[in-house]
Parts: structure tokens; C-alpha cells; sequence
């Protein structure tokens, strides 16, 4: 199952790299005469990880540009075009980088420490506006590089460059990916910046702007790039009869997940679950095309959907249900979703790769019926927040209250202080299970929770 807009492959990139600690560039001779003390020394630390993960980022971006898409270029491997479309905007987030890591290092004073970094983050977070084309392209880009690495040009030069030490055993797509993997690593670094650095600091201001800039920004770009990926694929569905057109689909702009599942028969499916609506495809790929999405079955609205957990061993192969079977006919992870309409009751039986696809995807299901619930008459009158555009409660906020979310992808991180209680959840589908009062958006990495796990949150 594919979760939109989750990726850990580029994350790797960085961990091939020998790694520097500040404490080893740190030339205690020209410092301060009073020593540092442990919590300042893990604050430069910080610091110094934020700044030599920009130069690391600028050395992976020079690179893929020119041991990539200039040979592929020079060499007629690909069209101007095609890396036009396969790189994006790439070659203009250098420069970007390139200002931080200038500025970062101009502020090092002759120790190596660093006094102040958040007015300069400040300043310059803004600038990240500029990955909002770059991850929007990133689904189509994927998808054209999959298509051309049908070709025989392309996948030698390919393999050539994995084989050779400059890729760190990388791929070409690893390379592409890393500016995304970056974008959503600055709340983090900035909340352990944040965490060694005491409140009476003359830098803990500028910092707590720098954290909700940041915040504000990859949500921003998060929504923008999920509206583009979910508008590829609506897209990329090809409709066999007028009667499988629907509403739901059209209006949609969010993909909460997809990815490839059996049916009861072994018949390999290809199954998106929208905001409001599972659609059930087949795949279908040519040499010249990308791959398109033939729809099989009639849309079925998630507010009408019944989900079922199977247990292994209660469906097998061809559909009876708890017949008499061998051990070799038992069947594991199928789920069923049915659908009432117009007297006849749609079925399907889905089998999951593993157990923990399929947890994922019924958590998934099962987070899309509770949004789809709360958006109707379930839901208290609301307000829009002209900051974020989230809904909010016209009434006083709970603060004892508790509500479990079941978090299916990477969204936008972290909050600033532990202290604090009123949050605003965000789930997959952009939809607002909770609100209160906008300070502070939770990531479940912070908390612990793995994609598929349900997450108390008590505000």
C-alpha cells in the first residue's frame, strides 16, 4: 500500500555519509574562557547538524544534476523534455541552499560555535515556497522515470551510475527524492535547536517564529503536493462505461492511499482509496504511455462502505466461504468491503501482501468512514480559520478530552513546547478530526507512532 506522499528511501542518503560531530571542530583554544556547559554543547550540536546537512544537501543536488541529467542530456539518452520533467525545478533549489549554508557559516564565530541561528531562519524559511512546484511534479516524475527505464539506453546508463562510488549504491530516484526528505527534516531540527536552547536566551524568540514558519510551510506544501498527486491519478483512471463516472471522484482532492491487492481469485488489483470513495482498477502499462488505471467496478462511496476483518483461514481461493479446505488452500490477510445499492449488494474480498498491509489498509478505511462521518451532520457548527484554512470549533476548547487518530502518512511535524494542550490534528485526508485552537500540529513520529497505529492524543 502506498501512502501518499511517504518516503524513507531518500532518508538513507544521508546515513552512507561519515558523519561530523561539532565537538570535533570545535578548537577549544580560540573559544570563551568559561567551559560550556553540556546543554550548550549539545545546542551547537544541533546547530552544526543543521548546517552541514545543507551542505551535504547542495553536494547531492550538484551531483544528481551533473553525473545524471547532464550525460543524460549530452548523450541523447533522454529528450530536453523528459528531464525537463524528471528533475523539476532541482537545479533552482541550490542556490537556495546554498544562501543558508552561507549564512550559517558567516555567523560561526572563529571556535566554531555558533551564537544566534534564528533570525537567520527566519529570513529565510520563506524561501522554501520554492519546493512547492518541485514536490507538486515529483508523482509525475516518478512515473515517467519508471517508463524509461523500460528503455535499454537509459536502464545501462542507470546501473553503470549505481555501480559507481559517487552514487553511495543510491539510485537515481533516491537522488531526486532527498530535497523532499530535507523539507520535512527542519521542524525536527529546529525543535532540537529548540530543546538545548533556555528560554532567557536572546535566540529563543527568533526560534519559536523560525518553528511556526517552518510548520506553516511544509503543511502548506504537504496539501499542495497531495492535491497534485491525487489529481495524477484521477487522471490516469480510464473509465470502461459512463455509469462508473462519479461525483466523488471528480471533486476529490485528496488520495489517502493506494496500491496493488488480489481479489479471492488471485486477479492482481490495483485499489485507491480517495476522500470519499474506494475505487477498485486494474493496471494497465505500454512502452510509450504511463501506466493507466481501468476501472473494474462501480465507485464505492466510503459513507456507504461496510468494512469486515477476515480471519485467516475463512476465505479461500475462489471464494467459499469456511468450506472444507487443506492447509494449503488457507488464505491470510483478506478484509472484505460491500456495498449496498439499488437492492444489489456489491462485495469484494481483498487480499493483502502481508499482515501489516492489511492492518494499514483497514485503518485507512476505517480513518476515511470516521472523517466522512464527522463532515455530516455529526459535526458542530464551524468556523474557517483564515490562517489555515482548518475548521474550528465556535465553542469553548475541551482541554480534557481525549480522540484517537489513525495516522497513515508523513504530514507536517512536531509541536513547539511539550507544555502546551491545544493541538490541531490533521489527518491523512486534510480533513480536521479535532480542532481547538491552531498552535501546534503533532507529527507521530515525535509520539512514537508507527503509519497504521492508532494515536491517543489527550488535549
Amino acid at each position: 500500500m502506498t501512502a501518499p506522499r511517504v518516503s524513507t528511501a531518500a532518508a538513507s542518503a544521508s546515513k552512507r555519509r561519515d558523519s561530523k560531530l561539532w565537538s570535533e571542530t570545535f578548537d577549544v583554544r580560540l573559544g570563551a574562557a568559561q567551559p560550556l556547559s553540556p546543554k550548550e554543547i549539545k545546542r551547537q550540536e544541533a546547530i552544526f547538524e543543521l548546517a552541514q546537512g545543507e551542505q551535504d544537501l547542495v553536494e547531492d543536488l550538484k551531483l544528481a544534476k551533473k553525473a545524471y541529467h547532464d550525460p543524460m542530456l549530452k548523450l541523447s539518452i533522454m529528450t530536453e523534455q523528459e528531464l525537463n520533467q524528471i528533475f523539476g525545478t532541482l537545479e533552482s533549489l541550490i542556490p537556495l541552499h546554498e544562501d543558508l549554508l552561507s549564512r550559517l557559516r558567516d555567523a560561526r564565530k572563529p571556535d566554531g560555535s555558533t551564537e544566534h541561528v534564528g533570525h537567520i531562519l527566519t529570513d529565510w524559511l520563506p524561501c522554501l515556497s520554492a519546493y512547492t512546484p518541485y514536490c507538486s511534479n515529483q508523482v509525475k516524475a516518478k512515473a515517467l522515470l519508471d517508463q524509461k527505464k523500460q528503455d535499454r539506453r537509459v536502464q545501462d546508463f542507470l546501473q553503470r551510475c549505481l555501480q559507481s562510488p559517487f552514487s553511495r549504491k543510491l539510485d537515481l530516484w533516491n537522488f531526486l527524492d532527498i530535497p523532499r526528505s530535507r523539507l520535512v527534516k527542519y521542524p525536527l531540527l529546529l525543535r532540537e535547536i529548540l530543546k538545548h536552547t533556555a528560554n532567557d536566551h536572546l535566540d529563543r524568540q527568533h526560534l519559536d517564529e523560525a518553528m511556526l514558519m517552518v510548520q506553516s510551510v511544509v503543511a502548506d506544501i504537504n496539501r499542495q503536493t497531495g492535491e497534485s498527486e491525487c489529481q495524477y491519478y484521477k487522471d490516469r483512471l480510464v473509465y470502461t462505461e459512463d455509469g462508473q463516472r462519479n461525483e466523488l471522484i471528480d471533486r476529490s482532492k485528496t488520495l489517502s492511499c493506494h496500491g496493488e491487492l488480489k481479489n479471492n481469485r488471485g486477479l492482481k488489483l490495483h485499489v485507491f482509496l480517495f476522500q470519499d470513495v474506494l475505487v477498485i482498477t486494474r493496471s494497465m502499462s505500454s512502452n510509450d504511455q504511463p501506466v493507466s488505471y481501468q476501472l473494474c467496478r462501480q465507485p464505492i462511496p466510503i459513507r456507504q462502505l461496510d468494512l469486515e476483518d477476515l480471519s485467516d483461514g475463512e476465505i479461500r481461493v475462489g471464494g467459499s466461504i469456511r468450506g472444507a479446505f487443506s492447509n494449503n488452500e488457507r488464505t491470510k490477510n483478506f478484509f472484505r468491503v460491500s456495498y449496498r445499492t439499488g437492492g444489489q449488494l456489491q462485495s469484494h474480498c481483498f487480499q493483502a501482501s502481508d499482515a501489516f498491509n492489511k492492518q494499514q489498509w483497514i485503518n485507512c478505511i476505517r480513518q476515511a468512514k470516521e472523517a466522512a462521518a464527522l463532515t455530516g451532520d455529526q459535526l458542530p457548527q464551524t468556523g474557517q480559520c483564515p490562517e489555515t484554512g482548518v475548521s474550528e470549533q465556535t465553542g469553548p476548547p475541551q482541554q480534557s478530552s481525549t480522540v484517537f487518530i489513525v495516522v497513515t502518512r508523513l504530514t507536517t511535524l512536531l509541536s513547539l513546547n511539550d507544555n502546551k494542550t491545544h493541538v490541531s490534528i490533521h489527518c491523512s485526508s486534510n480533513r480536521q478530526l479535532f480542532g481547538h485552537s491552531y498552535v501546534w500540529v503533532y507529527e507521530h513520529r515525535r509520539m512514537g507512532v508507527a503509519p497504521g497505529q492508532a494515536s491517543p492524543l489527550v488535549l
